[in-house]
């Protein structure tokens, strides 16, 4: 293509240019070119020193002869004119149709000559500006252009898309979320249906969007950029994205941002997406229903217990011992984990008892109906049946597959009454006071192994009244020690049989591990602040691993957990490795293969857990606030640490450290006080105690060993 004699080969005196300031084409006239450097005069009327190599590749025409300041800007302006309106009538996305597959880099003047014949330097420089203003599908590698392939066209494309919404987002919410965060920490909440009405529809949208994938994950690599340009301006808050959220109104007051964290949906809403798979397993639990089990069982739960998976009996042998026969609920019976909702119930891991609301592994169609010890009802069932002798070791243990029907339902209240009366005029009674004395047995010997135990009844919590004037009430919580102590020794000994019956036939099993040594006088049940918080500093947390260990504080050298498979992720899965040896001889999983599921199992356990533990207590604390200024809490000294003094509030079963001068600078454990709380925090999962006042009355410190060691 013969190039036209307007375009000059290099920037030379009284020759028009163009280079680039802050992306944009800025038109001059060269004055005088010394080497590389050239003395220009601007359009805006600017003298400018600039290097020969800023100079875009489109250079030309050039005047001959003097021009004086007004000619040249005549000149500038004109060609300004001129290449504006060639470059308004260029379509840059049909160039690169045309070029796009045909060149990869190529000069201004030729992708000009694709919409001109012969093109002066006019619409040379049209044409670049129009290819310079497109940078998602061009790319200026001076002197050339390099036409992107429709894949990375598409990509920046989206990333132009992204950049404009994100701009857009962030201009309009730092704003709105200033209004909205200063409303809150005033006390004097804003409008914030007003506020928001004032948005652009997508940029709110895209910000509560924001907001809820932030209660599940503060650190989201999608959100997390946003976020931080969002919330400049603001102070630190650890929860602020859950304030925000309330404050706009798209979450309830003391919203448990904890079930997004883990990924939990509460309730049971969820399981409605596989009804039809409920369904079919409940057609082949019909078809291999068999025979019930003639043992008359009994279950023992709190009357508000749904999920129903343990039921015993117990009798007296002659010349001493016992027969003890449980059932435990078998919903491997007809289950699939490689299903949707085995998949799903895998994933939940676990049952949810929170104040506000209960939340079961399985579906409450299979987890509180089919599959529940419901009195009456036929269910499969794995059963267990021991010999014990006058001590409460096992002569025998041996597992089964069945069926049963519960005979009867009964409740702590109920049985701890019988216990206490030594009634036994209910059918009832005599079976459960033969249970009792079995667990006495049990939990001496565990003892006579060192078992630790603590026991201490965490506070029943009440909420009560609209989520916007929601207020917490400690309920009297009705103590049933004989009744729970019986169940609670039963399902050790399930838990602890089960593990050495597997461990001797080499089937993997999940076990529950505390692998520690435990000093000598630390066995025994403990119900002082005092002697449980001592005894707790000598243990370490059970973990989970596919390996038999020892667990120190049950006293058990092995335990798997498999008496509660309705609620549990680890006990299903113990419970479907026990049924398929009886089945086939095989467990389910090989030890390789349970290994490799453990750390899976083993997270979601601990993430769902993390709400168990974590949201009761916001419950308190909040309980804490509400009545931090009406009232004093009563508080044990546990431990003298240092300068500080670690105190439990007994109440609530909390702990708390505060300075020793507050105390009298020297508090010994046992002694009591009553403390007077200052800020409160549920949000923050904080509290302090603003001052303390002794208890008149001296304390019983409880019947611990000598501190000194000696007995």
């Amino acid at each position: 293509m013969t190039k036209h004699p307007s375009i000059q080969s290099m920037a030379s005196a009284g020759c028009i240019v163009e280079f680039l300031q802050g992306n944009e084409p800025q038109l001059a006239w060269v004055e005088q070119a010394t080497g590389d450097k050239l003395h220009l005069f601007t359009l805006n009327k600017r003298e400018s020193k600039l290097a020969a190599s800023r100079i875009l590749p489109w250079i030309g025409p050039r005047f001959e002869g003097a021009h004086n300041r007004e000619a040249i800007l005549e000149k500038l302006r004109e060609h300004s004119r001129l290449r504006e309106e060639l470059a308004a009538g260029i379509d840059p996305l049909e160039i690169w149709e045309l070029a796009q597959g045909e060149v990869t880099v190529s000069s201004p003047a030729w992708f000009a000559g694709l919409s001109f014949e012969n093109p002066d330097v006019d619409r040379v420089a049209a044409m670049g500006r129009a290819l310079l203003a497109v940078k998602t599908h061009f790319k200026f590698q001076p002197p050339n252009f390099e036409v992107y392939p429709a894949e990375v066209v598409e990509r920046r494309l989206a990333e132009q898309a992204a950049a404009r919404e994100r701009e857009l987002v962030v201009t309009a919410g730092q704003t709105f979320f200033h209004e909205l965060w200063t409303g809150w920490a005033s006390g004097r909440r804003k409008d914030a249906a007003k506020l928001a009405a004032q948005l652009d529809p997508e940029a709110a949208a895209k910000l509560r969007e924001m907001l809820k994938a932030l209660l599940a994950d503060q650190e989201s690599p999608q959100w997390a950029p946003l976020w931080q340009q969002l919330r400049k301006g603001l102070p630190e808050h650890p929860q602020q994205p859950l304030i925000l959220a309330q404050e706009w109104g798209l979450i309830p007051p003391h919203y448990n941002f904890l079930l997004d964290q883990a990924g939990y949906e509460p309730g049971d809403a969820w399981s409605a997406a596989f009804s039809a798979e409920i369904e079919a397993l409940r057609a082949r639990l019909e078809a291999m229903r068999g025979e019930p089990d003639p043992a008359r069982f009994l279950s023992v739960d709190s009357p508000t217990t749904r999920d129903i998976d343990d039921a015993f009996r117990v009798e007296p042998l002659p010349g001493g011992g016992w027969k003890v026969r449980m059932a435990l609920a078998r919903p491997t019976a007809a289950w699939n984990f490689e299903s949707p909702l085995g998949q799903a119930v895998s994933d939940r891991a676990t049952s949810l008892y929170l104040p506000e609301q209960t939340s079961h592994m399985l579906p409450e169609a299979l987890g509180c109906g089919l599959l529940s010890l419901n009195a009456g009802q036929p269910t499969p069932a794995l059963l267990l049946d021991w010999e014990l002798d006058a001590q409460a070791a096992p002569r025998s243990f041996e597992p089964r597959l069945g069926w049963v029907s519960v005979e009867a339902n009964l409740t702590y209240e109920s049985v701890e009454r019988w216990l206490e009366s030594g009634e036994t005029t209910d059918e009832h009674g005599p079976t459960v006071a033969v249970a009792h004395q079995v667990a006495q047995a049990l939990r001496a010997a565990r003892i006579e192994r060192g078992a630790v135990i603590l026991d201490r009844p965490e506070p029943k919590l009440a909420l009560c009244g609209p989520p916007e004037a929601l207020r917490v009430e400690l309920c009297r919580q009705e103590e049933h020690p004989k009744a729970q102590m019986t169940v609670s020794e039963l399902m050790i000994l399930a838990n602890a049989s089960i593990a050495a019956w597997a461990k001797e036939r080499d089937i993997p099993l999940l076990h529950r591990v505390q692998d520690v040594s435990i000093p000598h006088g630390y066995a025994g049940v403990w119900t002082s602040p005092v002697d449980m918080h001592r005894a707790v500093k000598q243990l370490s947390g059970a973990t989970l691993e596919a390996r038999p260990g020892r667990h120190a504080s049950i006293a058990a050298e092995a335990y798997a957990p498999i008496t509660s498979p309705l609620r549990r992720l680890s006990d299903l899965v113990n419970m479907a490795q026990v049924q398929h040896f009886l089945e086939s001889g095989a467990p389910l999983y090989g030890r390789e293969a349970l290994t490799e599921l453990l750390p899976r199992i083993a997270a979601r356990l601990d993430a769902v857990g993390q709400v168990q533990r974590f949201r009761p207590r916001y419950w308190k604390l909040l309980f804490m606030q509400q009545n931090a200024r009406e009232r004093e809490f009563e508080a044990v000294v546990v431990e003298e640490c240092g300068q500080l003094t670690a105190l439990s509030l007994t109440e609530l079963q909390m702990y708390v450290r505060v300075g020793r001068e507050m105390l009298g600078g020297n508090a010994q454990p046992g002694q009591r006080f009553w403390v007077k709380l200052g800020k409160v925090d549920p949000l923050t999962n904080e509290f302090r105690v603003m001052s303390a006042r002794e208890e008149e009355e001296k304390p019983d410190v409880g019947d611990w060993f000598p501190l000194d060691g000696k007995e």
